[in-house]
């Protein structure tokens, strides 16, 4: 597997999350940032974009995520996307570009 797969799952799940906040709460933020997040991940994994791009906006989540998970006291969804953005900013340096 290479980087750019393991961006493509990310991004997926980026995508579904915002989906679901605008769903479950109607957050036009959460599905505006949501994909405002994904379209230069999916750049990288597209290889439109250097990669350094990515680990930056991953860098950039998880301390998004991070915070709000300060702020509202709850670890939904902020837990599992700290989680999972640190295990994603790991593969980018572990996987092939």
């Amino acid at each position: 597997m290479n980087v750019s797969v393991a961006l493509w799952g990310y991004l997926f799940l980026l995508l579904a999350g915002g989906l679901m906040g605008f769903l479950k709460a109607r957050s036009k933020a959460s599905l505006v940032a949501s994909v405002g997040c994904a379209v230069p991940i999916g750049a990288v994994a597209l290889g439109w974009l250097p990669l350094i791009v990515a680990r930056v906006e991953l860098g950039f989540l998880a301390v998004f995520f991070g915070m709000r998970w300060a702020k509202t006291g709850k670890p939904m969804p902020g837990a599992p996307m700290i989680a999972l953005t640190l295990a994603m900013l790991a593969l980018s340096f572990l996987l092939k570009p």
